[in-house]
């Protein structure tokens, strides 16, 4: 990644050097070790997350030509009576896609389950560790020091709750996660066609990143209009080559997908509806309640004027971050359904503004573990690793013995959830301190040498 030396639109080089510098790797043996962590927790869960059978059925489904959106008794394709009569995929095309070249390249010619379940989590896992690369790059290039880039990386890389949504749970954030960095750190060099090409490939393979759209265009479009109107352009181009082509290239029904319409018509899991769940089971949204379920919309809106308004987010690649996860989290807090392994998303920008000081950085950490522990309380650890932990079906027998507890733990842990983000989201509208070391270079200016980040 170059900086022009003109304005980019989020300034002239917001990198110390003048140029972006990719992180070498701070220690081997961490890496080695996380590696190992990863490939351990793998092997532990094969076959038994929900979510890998179900990629396994549109792997196959595309890998045999077939469209992912079917739903089919597939008992017969893998000898297993958990993939009868499994739902059809839920995600845009380009993960099902994917899941079809590697089902070619692996049950295709070794018809192993454990195999194509581990083949599976393995993108997740490497974009758990590029994240981490990826984030302490972007550190190293604001003019961090080394301790800090070093220590930003092994939180990352040991992420608790990174480790066990990508490498046990097989969920898919992660990917998510690093293309929408690399949007970001695309648009701040200069790079906007390709930026906008970026994001919108993570739109596609999960929706959750649609409101760095927004954040962009906002910060892009204080200063030049044509330039926001111009990323808008290529990135309903690069969707419509991701999600909408597909369908007419490969002749797949989009009918199923026209009908998925759970987000608005389900609540519950890390969102506030988690609350009245214990009396409420199953909580869907009767009638013109689902309506809720759209109340994301206005408030992405009023919290992208909040943050605009008397200058609360500046116009540097540190505002663009701090209006990123803003919205981020104010479309997670509003919404009827939230899934905890969707909250991956938020953990790169919190990290990278709390090593800035723009934020307190325990507010990453409340981040994470609130959802980890929702996770936990959730049993989601003992259902994904008991085929070969011992002891582990009694442990589902008690967790479901005890429902009305977990269930009560839970719509605490949602409560909590809530607090501790919206006191996120109140620190990221906050007034930015005034930089001492060097001034911040604004949105649509140019510089006579490569500008640096001001860091506080």
């Amino acid at each position: 990644m170059t900086s022009p030396g003109a304005a980019t639109g989020l300034g002239a080089s917001p990198w110390a050097g003048g140029r972006w510098t990719w992180l070498r790797t701070p220690d081997r043996r961490l890496l080695l070790l996380a590696v190992l962590v990863q490939a351990a927790l793998v092997l532990l869960s094969v076959r038994a997350s929900f979510d890998t059978r179900v990629f396994g059925a549109a792997g196959y489904l595309v890998g045999t030509g077939h469209s992912p959106y079917l739903t089919l008794n597939l008992r017969p394709v893998f000898h297993a009576f958990l993939y009868a009569d499994l739902p059809a995929i839920g995600y845009p095309p380009p993960w099902p896609l994917l899941l079809g070249g590697i089902y070619r390249a692996t049950y295709a010619l070794v018809p192993n389950l454990a195999l194509y379940d581990a083949a599976m989590k393995l993108p997740a896992v490497a974009a758990g560790v590029a994240l981490a690369y990826l984030t302490g790059a972007a550190l190293q290039n604001l003019g961090a020091s080394p301790a800090v880039v070093r220590r930003a990386w092994v939180a990352l890389l040991f992420n608790p709750l990174v480790l066990f949504v990508g490498a046990a749970w097989g969920q898919i954030d992660a990917i998510v996660a690093l293309l929408a960095l690399a949007a970001l750190l695309l648009v701040a060099s200069g790079r906007r066609d390709l930026s906008a090409v970026t994001l919108a490939l993570a739109v596609c393979v999960k929706p959750t990143a649609a409101p760095l759209l927004l954040a962009v265009l906002l910060l892009v479009g204080i200063s030049s209009v044509p330039r926001a109107l111009r990323y808008a352009a290529v990135f309903l181009a690069g969707a419509f080559a991701f999600y909408v082509l597909p369908f007419l290239l490969l002749g797949w029904d989009a009918a199923p997908v026209r009908t998925a319409n759970a987000q608005f018509s389900m609540a519950g899991a890390l969102s506030l509806a988690a609350v009245p769940h214990p009396w409420l089971e199953p909580l869907v949204l009767q009638g013109h309640w689902w309506l809720l379920g759209l109340l994301w919309a206005p408030a992405l809106v009023i919290a992208a004027g909040v943050a605009l308004s008397a200058g609360r987010v500046r116009r540097d690649f540190a505002g663009l971050l701090t209006l990123s996860l803003t919205l981020t989290l104010v479309f997670f807090l509003c919404r009827a359904w939230l899934s905890e392994s969707n909250v991956v998303l938020a953990l790169a920008p919190a990290l990278i503004l709390g090593a800035l000081d723009r934020i307190d950085r325990r507010l990453f950490t409340a981040l994470w573990a609130v959802a980890l522990a929702f996770t936990v309380a959730n049993a989601s650890p003992v259902f994904l690793l008991w085929a070969v932990s011992p002891g582990a079906e009694h442990a589902l027998a008690v967790v479901r013995s005890h429902s009305e507890v977990t269930l009560g733990i839970r719509a605490v842990l949602a409560v909590a959830w809530q607090f501790v983000e919206w006191w996120t989201v109140a620190a990221c509208l906050r007034r930015p301190r005034v930089a001492v070391a060097a001034p911040a270079v604004a949105v649509g200016t140019t510089a006579a040498g490569p500008a640096r980040e001001a860091l506080p």
